[in-house]
């Protein structure tokens, strides 16, 4: 059984695309994320030190969807970003949990393959706008 001390943080997440080209687009240019490295059918992006691994998966039991959560400062600004860069709404900024001292904000989006994007901020209690 691996222990906590195992895991030493993500590498990188696979996010199956159905185009390369197409995927690599949105995620340079609507979510601002640069090309760390390009080969025929995959291209990996960098998240802030996370690798996204966007790759055309051929093995049925690697398809399917993924969400990824970002840390953002203003969820309702880079909501209104990344809708003018051209991503689809999936929900709009709210706040789905209320702790003692802050408000858990978030809002999605998706890609051109159905895969959310979420977007994320604990602002102080009271905050108007996420």
């Amino acid at each position: 059984m691996a222990t906590t001390t195992d895991l030493k943080g993500i590498g990188q997440i696979l996010v199956p695309v159905s185009d390369v080209d197409r995927a690599v687009e949105f995620y340079e240019n609507v979510l601002g994320l640069p090309v760390q490295m390009r080969f025929p059918g995959i291209a990996f992006m960098d998240a802030a030190g996370v690798r996204l691994y966007l790759a055309v998966v051929p093995q049925q039991d690697f398809q399917g969807r993924v969400t990824i959560y970002f840390w953002v400062d203003d969820v309702t600004a880079t909501w209104g970003r990344l809708l003018a860069g051209g991503a689809t709404a999936r929900q709009e900024p709210h706040i789905p949990y209320g702790g003692p001292g802050y408000d858990l904000w978030m809002a999605f989006v998706t890609d051109p393959d159905g895969n959310q994007i979420g977007i994320m901020r604990e602002a102080p209690k009271g905050t108007e706008r996420g």
